[in-house]
């Protein structure tokens, strides 16, 4: 620690994923790096306000500010099934898309204004970013600019308006994040200069949290966990699945709640999954470990979508290989950072449900292969993605942006 908590160097954090309460189904990957530098930062976030949220509150030591653009009952563009998808499946949204942007523009100024932050950290290039990269230039001061690219902003926004505005704000960024190396080849191939990016993921508790289960258990059935939108490739695997209903005990437990899902019911039900497939809904972070740890197979089909989404990273499969669950993945550029094919877990092409129903039949039966492949696998993710490795990297880059010159 570096002394008091007046005396240590202040971070704003921009996002727009953020738990809204202690125990949300929200992934929490940003508030877990954020409460991880409090220790010589300290740490303010901005994030949106959405129904039930408190305005302001202390979460393990983090100062949370939720910005407020609308009345209660209309803060809707965030959180629930992610902005762009909910965007995309109802359009009328953009409408409040500017006043949105607006209220957390001003609201970031006056913070900046409060508080003289030592840097910025803005996670996702747009539109936080963007918002941040305007904001510093009027808060009388320049605090550091970190951006962090997660893959919807690189590859959900398509166009020359965004390429352009991506472009912006990595220039005006003093460092620029991506959570894979498929990301930072794909920004490079856009982006005039990438001599000041480099690839830093976020992490998994795998020291706490995402553990072993105590003792010995018998695992079984098929897992999905994650958001119920088209890029997940969940319609892929319930039709892989109807090449295998007649496996003894066959069970897929799908766990995450978004725009597909009721698609997707119906889809199962059209296909005479109901008494293979159970929608179990969201699940708080702290209680998937005992689900990982009880299944024996995590299946991760997530595809390209036709306007170009994909995976930028994907933490799920990180997280089953910490509990000892093996992983079936699709065969994605930004996935291959996690799983590598026969060493810890296994890849088959993206979209295609004859060849991924093959693999789930073969490690269905393999339980031997399930076990190997899941054993290194933990040790691989342990040694890359653990917390503790991920923030002291983390805090050592905003160590270096806000060092006096």
């Amino acid at each position: 620690m570096t002394g008091p908590a007046a005396e240590r160097p202040r971070i704003l954090v921009l996002a727009s994923t953020y738990p809204r309460w202690p125990g949300d189904v929200l992934p929490p990957f940003v508030h877990e790096l954020a409460r991880r530098l409090t220790d010589r930062y300290e740490v303010h976030v901005l994030a949106p306000h959405a129904k039930g949220c408190q305005e302001r509150e202390v979460m393990d030591g983090v100062e949370v500010h939720r910005f407020r653009y609308g009345p209660a009952s209309f803060e809707t563009l965030a959180y629930s099934s992610g902005m762009l998808p909910g965007l995309r499946r109802r359009p009328w949204r953009l409408l409040g898309l500017p006043v949105f942007l607006l209220a957390e523009w001003l609201a970031a100024i006056r913070l900046a204004r409060r508080h003289r932050f030592a840097a910025i950290h803005a996670h996702w290039l747009l539109p936080h970013g963007l918002i941040a990269l305007v904001a510093r230039s009027l808060c009388g001061y320049r605090p550091a600019l970190l951006c962090t690219s997660h893959g919807a902003d690189l590859y959900g926004l398509r166009g020359n308006l965004a390429r352009h505005l991506r472009r912006k704000v990595v220039r005006g960024s003093e460092h620029v994040t991506l959570v894979s190396q498929a990301m930072l080849d794909d920004l490079r191939a856009e982006a005039d200069d990438v001599t000041r990016c480099s690839v830093l993921p976020m992490g998994v508790d795998t020291r706490t949290r995402f553990v072993l289960p105590a003792s010995p258990i018998s695992r079984s059935g098929l897992l999905f966990v994650g958001r119920l939108a088209d890029k997940k490739g969940v319609d892929v695997l319930l039709n892989a699945l109807t090449r295998l209903r007649d496996m003894p005990d066959l069970s897929l437990h799908v766990i995450g709640a978004g725009p597909e899902e009721g698609r997707l019911r119906s889809l199962s039900q059209h296909l005479g999954l109901e008494k293979i497939v159970d929608f179990v809904g969201p699940v708080p972070n702290n209680n998937l470990p005992a689900w990982y740890q009880r299944s024996q197979l995590l299946v991760f089909p997530s595809v390209v979508t036709p306007y170009g989404d994909q995976e930028g990273l994907g933490l799920v499969p990180v997280e089953a290989l910490a509990c000892g669950c093996a992983v079936l993945a699709s065969d994605l550029p930004a996935v291959r950072d996690v799983i590598q094919d026969h060493k810890t877990g296994r890849l088959v092409p993206p979209g295609d449900p004859v060849q991924l129903a093959e693999a789930l039949h073969v490690m269905l039966w393999d339980k031997a292969q399930c076990e190997r492949l899941a054993a290194a696998g933990r040790d691989d993710v342990s040694a890359r993605f653990d917390w503790d490795r991920i923030a002291a990297r983390y805090g050592a880059l905003f160590d270096s942006l806000t060092r006096p010159a």
